[in-house]
């Protein structure tokens, strides 16, 4: 047997090794070429041919797969409860006062902490507008009357 299929097998083993080892995809396609390599080792071609398949093969996977498993492991925007109140009209429950780290207002049925925009005092029973969350903050605006 031709001592270049142990090399093959032997690198395709450490490549899956080190593959499985990080959350990240690092070396999968020189894998997929090491073991194109290694099948052209069994089947007695030529250590320079071999090297081109190792090579070519690992390069195909990279381009094929790659754009695919970025598409994939995207971040996607996972909206949570508070956000359907973004752009929303809630009521002052308690006097929104920045300097003093008060303020509430309810909207949906709940009870929120608030903040105004501009850091304008906001009186109770005012009418506001949900600009941004902070955290468990609406940041809010006074609507014109």
């Amino acid at each position: 047997m031709d001592f270049m299929i142990y090399v093959w097998i032997a690198l395709f083993v450490v490549l899956v090794i080190i593959e499985a080892a990080t959350v990240q995809l690092v070396t999968i396609w020189f894998a997929a070429g090491a073991l194109a390599a290694f099948i052209a080792a069994l089947l007695d071609v030529q250590f320079w041919l071999q090297l081109l398949i190792f090579v070519a093969v690992s390069v195909l996977a990279l381009a094929l797969t790659r754009p695919l498993v970025k598409k994939m492991k995207a971040k996607k925007f996972q909206p949570t409860n508070s956000d359907r109140f973004l752009h929303t009209r809630a009521l002052v429950i308690e006097e929104i006062n920045n300097t003093e780290g008060k303020g509430q207002v309810k909207a949906g049925g709940t009870i929120w902490s608030a903040r105004s925009s501009g850091g304008e005092v906001i009186e109770k029973d005012a009418t506001v507008t949900v600009e941004a969350i902070e955290g468990v903050k609406f940041i809010v605006k006074k609507l014109s009357e």
